[in-house]
């Protein structure tokens, strides 16, 4: 991260002072109006359109030559740059540092012989008071950077970083515009995007892959700390003149509520027997804002059913991403799978019910392997809505409510057959997961399409924490045989009051069970 960000900001804060200068005595040209137009078609250009429709040969000239002194004053660069790269760096990642690792810190670091160039720019559309501007970066650096870590075992190592290849694209934001010289008050710098990110680790005199989980706690503490330190919208601010620029800094916008509720057909990671998944959850990868849920033994269909709340900083460009591990006791988790939703799908005050397919990465898409589903409600409430719906994650007056004759199991259809006839008896077991109160339907006879149309009445004592769940049973002289399940909160029918739909069963070649439930809540007050 610090191998580029320092040599970067000396750059554009001089490239800053220009566009500055160029905004100011424009705006006292007479040709102000063709030159407003010129810089309103550039705004809306993006770096990918400027590399296309600019060869190289045809950049801005001042991005040529900000490339050309670049590489003539890049050995003092490198020399200038690496103790304030140390000095800068190693508190962020030690701020994101893995649990496996106690320590980790430079012994060797300076930035090569190649430098960094820049081969895109764009203006973005901003109002009178500041100048947004993009600028794309590559590296392909010959660093020599060495980290000294400290296992929790106990183990020192050092590790040698190499390779590195980088392709980024840098927003810049002059704000706010001023008459006194430079003529702005400060600069914030972002990464926008991070289109690439190679290197490779070595340990000097060893080999890596002969410790297992180092590699990769080392390569997650670097990806972590790049991914959330600087990367848009988090943003750092460079005051250049006097003032009050807290009004720029990175502020909360709103609390997005996740109901992880479950996983199914996970891939099996134990030789013997069954995974232990458990989940961690997050938007940014600062230790003390990830979640984690409890680990579920021995179980590839895992029901968690804990709720989670996230700070939100931008719903645009956020995202909220899950990867469920196998719990391996003493040694690092293996990850099974992950997904991440955009945050800017959500739509404010409305519960959005989904399924995510767990890849093996969240850039390379290139998997097809079927790692299995996660389960997951989620609600985005913008601060200052509070009154604008009702949040079924909210804290109660209540603890107790009644569903007076809520549940009502209509009918099922297309049902895998369970006898030589092609035919099944089936029957569905119902019960409130943490209430522990059960009902069964009863059995119809020679029938893959039964209908039952029987009502139930439950007491849920925590409706935001409780789950319904069905279980279809065929039923047979000797027993019974399982047939499928469906699970399902009950966030949707407090919210809508009351639910008429089919819901697919799980575990079943097909199968799904109609159902309605209608919430009548009876409040208890708690004592106070």
């Amino acid at each position: 991260m610090g191998f580029f960000v320092g040599l970067f900001l000396g750059v554009v804060i001089g490239v800053g002072l220009v566009m500055a200068f160029a905004h100011s005595e424009n705006a006292r040209s007479k040709r102000r109006a063709e030159l407003a137009a010129t810089v309103a078609a550039l705004s809306k250009m993006t770096v990918e359109d400027s590399r296309k429709l600019l060869p190289a040969e045809f950049y801005p000239s001042w991005l040529n030559w900000l490339n050309l002194e670049l590489t003539k004053i890049w050995p003092y660069v490198n020399e200038a740059a690496s103790e304030l790269i140390r000095t800068s760096v190693e508190p962020v990642l030690e701020q994101y540092k893995s649990a496996v690792l106690s320590s980790l810190k430079f012994s060797k670091l300076t930035l090569g012989t190649v430098a960094p160039q820049f081969t895109g720019v764009s203006l973005i559309e901003d109002d009178n008071s500041g100048i947004t501007m993009e600028l794309e970066m590559q590296w392909d650096g010959n660093p020599s950077i060495i980290l000294d870590i400290r296992t929790r075992f106990g183990v020192s190592l050092p590790i040698q970083v190499k390779n590195i290849g980088f392709t980024g694209v840098f927003r810049l934001i002059f704000k706010p515009l001023v008459d006194e010289f430079p003529c702005f008050g400060a600069v914030s710098y972002s990464l926008r995007e991070k289109k690439k990110l190679d290197f490779t680790l070595k340990v000097v005199g060893g080999d890596i892959s002969s410790l297992p989980g180092i590699s990769d706690a080392i390569e997650g503490t670097i990806r972590d700390a790049i991914e959330d330190s600087i990367t848009w919208p988090v943003r750092k601010v460079i005051p250049i003149l006097p003032g009050d620029y807290s009004d720029l800094e990175l502020k909360p916008v709103g609390i997005l509520e996740v109901k992880l509720v479950q996983a199914r057909d996970l891939t099996n990671k134990d030789i013997i027997g069954k995974s232990d998944p458990y989940a961690e959850l997050y938007i940014r990868p600062l230790r003390d804002r990830m979640k984690t849920s409890k680990t579920i033994n021995n179980d590839l269909n895992p029901i968690w059913n804990e709720h989670f709340e996230f700070v939100v900083e931008d719903a645009s460009t956020q995202k909220l991403t899950i990867k469920v591990y196998d719990d391996e006791g003493l040694q690092p988790s293996e990850l099974i799978g992950c997904a991440h939703v955009s945050l800017k799908d959500l739509q404010p005050g409305k519960v959005k019910d989904v399924w995510l397919k767990l890849v093996k990465d969240l850039e390379i898409q290139r998997d097809k392997k079927d790692r299995g589903q996660v389960h997951v409600e989620l609600l985005f409430c913008p601060f200052g809505t509070e009154n604008d719906f009702s949040n079924p994650f909210a804290v109660q007056k209540f603890s107790m409510t009644s569903l007076e004759k809520a549940l009502k199991v209509i009918s099922a259809e297309d049902l895998p057959a369970m006898d030589l006839m092609g035919k099944a008896d089936p029957f569905v077991v119902v019960r409130m997961k943490k209430a522990e109160t059960k009902n069964k339907t009863r059995v119809v006879n020679e029938s893959l399409n039964p209908t039952w149309n029987q009502t139930f009445d439950f007491v849920v004592e925590d409706g935001l924490h409780d789950m319904l769940m069905l279980e279809v049973y065929d039923h047979d002289t000797f027993g019974k045989d399982y047939m499928g399940r469906c699970i399902m909160t009950l966030t949707r029918v407090i919210l809508e009051g009351e639910v008429r739909d089919s819901f697919p069963l799980e575990g079943a070649k097909s199968g799904k069970i109609n159902l309605y439930l209608k919430w009548a809540a009876q409040p208890i007050f708690r004592d106070t």
